[in-house]
């Protein structure tokens, strides 16, 4: 068997039996154990494919005081616990002649537990008090990404790779070789690519893949942005999922389209219902705009994500929903049916897909619980309206900064209940230490301004 031959089936848990021989028949010669810390950085251990029975049997340890946000260095042992779900190639590795496998990991503690901070079995807890209410979550994600050139050193810049627009083609988009190459690496690994095209801001591009379960959606955002740097490295390239790299110009959102589903079926449906969509998704939307603000520190972590998220840039900022309108913070889009969904336009791809999620299925099971209704949807733009028409509309704005948003997530219930106690005191921990760092540091734009005229 050739690594074009395989390729993983979506959802199917192999057994220990079945990877051992895929292990063989393939020639891997190094598996990487990956898990994402509380930023949602992919991390791993490399460990030779000889190591693959200490492997699928949990033996592996992790120092867990050497991750930020995980232990501390007295209660430090933590072991690997693979999903068998998600073994895959790594197929850009295949080029320096080694096939390296990976499996996605929920990280357990020394008595057979789930790790309390260990992102992505939050993510499985918060799934199964849905799944205790009857419901199952789906995502599809839009994630955009800026291609810039690296200098003669190897450093990345923000010299942008070309300078097309939306949806140009080549050779103004000099960018469609590299699409082109992590598609195939993304097809390679079990994503179903749905489309590829240049975004609306120099050297900016989007790649879209089918929604999933939230679990699998979480696992695919994490190697996506892992996949989509490997591939543009062997270009010479480096791909940013920063929001805002550039002054002037739009910033990279990562849209995500959510729907729940009962008894097999879209719970979001009623078409006796005006717009067709059923009580529970009007419930869900009351929840997301209720809670948004109390969460976007989750969905906008960073200080740069507010740069982001201020008007004239496609970026939204006021809490409305609409079934068109892209000036709205939740649109509902056209299609029926299974495709039924909200789109919340605000989160941005520097969150963790694990921790956004989590906070966006305790918002919408709010909301369902507590039967709260969203205001009427606003058609117009409302990026024209004043101050004053938005205050009559009653329309709110999202936090304008990282510390605003660190303080509403420190009143949110929302937020506490979907990362649990540990993940949510050491993500306001860091976010805090984030903002102060931000706060002090002297900044090329103080300096020309101030330097000279003080």
């Amino acid at each position: 068997m050739t690594q074009l031959d395989y390729i993983p089936e979506h959802g199917k848990e192999l057994s220990k039996e079945e990877i051992k021989k895929l292990v063989k028949d393939l020639d891997v010669q190094f598996i990487r154990l990956q898990f994402v810390d509380l930023n949602g950085q992919v991390k791993n251990i490399a460990l030779p494919a000889s190591q693959i029975d200490k492997i699928l049997n949990n033996e592996i340890m992790l120092d867990g005081s050497s991750i930020k946000g995980f232990r501390s260095i007295e209660t430090s042992d933590m072991f690997f616990v693979p999903d068998r779900r998600t073994f895959s190639l790594l197929p850009w590795r295949h080029k320096d002649e080694r096939q390296v496998a990976r499996l996605i990991c929920d990280i357990y503690n020394p008595d057979g537990t789930p790790f309390e901070g260990c992102p992505r079995a939050n993510l499985k807890r918060v799934l199964k008090e849905a799944a205790d209410m009857g419901y199952t979550m789906n995502v599809g994600p839009e994630a955009e990404f800026f291609l810039f050139k690296k200098d003669e050193d190897g450093n990345a810049t923000t010299e942008v790779h070309d300078k097309a627009g939306y949806y140009d083609v080549g050779p103004d988009d000099s960018g469609e070789n590299v699409r082109g190459e992590m598609v195939q690496v993304l097809q390679q690994m079990g994503f179903e690519i749905e489309a590829s095209h240049h975004e609306v801001a120099d050297g900016q591009h989007e790649i879209d893949f089918k929604y999933s379960d939230a679990l699998t959606t979480a696992d695919n955002v994490a190697t996506f942005k892992v996949a989509v740097k490997a591939v543009a490295a062997l270009y010479g390239l480096h791909a940013s999922f920063m929001p805002k790299p550039i002054f002037g110009i739009n910033g990279s959102g990562m849209h995500c389209n959510l729907s729940l589903f009962k008894n097999g079926k879209n719970a979001f449906l009623d078409e006796s219902m005006p717009y067709q969509l059923s009580q529970e998704a009007l419930w869900a939307i009351g929840g997301v705009l209720k809670h948004v603000k109390k969460i976007t520190a989750i969905l906008n972590p960073t200080v740069n994500s507010y740069k982001r998220l201020v008007p004239g840039y496609e970026a939204p900022v006021y809490l409305a929903w609409s079934l068109a309108n892209r000036s709205a913070l939740i649109r509902v889009p056209a299609k029926r049916g299974n495709a039924t969904r909200i789109e919340l336009r605000s989160p941005d791809p520097s969150c963790n897909p694990y921790l956004a999620f989590a906070v966006l299925l305790e918002a919408m099971l709010d909301g369902i619980r507590n039967k709260i209704e969203p205001p009427s949807p606003v058609e117009s733009n409302i990026y024209h309206l004043s101050e004053r028409e938005r205050k009559r509309h009653k329309i709110d704005s999202l936090p304008g900064s990282l510390a605003e948003a660190i303080y509403l997530m420190e009143r949110s219930h929302v937020a506490k209940d979907a990362l649990g106690e540990h993940i949510f005191s050491e993500f306001v921990s860091a976010k805090e230490q984030e903002w102060d760092s931000f706060r002090t540091t002297v900044t090329p734009w103080e300096l020309n301004r101030y330097l000279d005229r003080y």
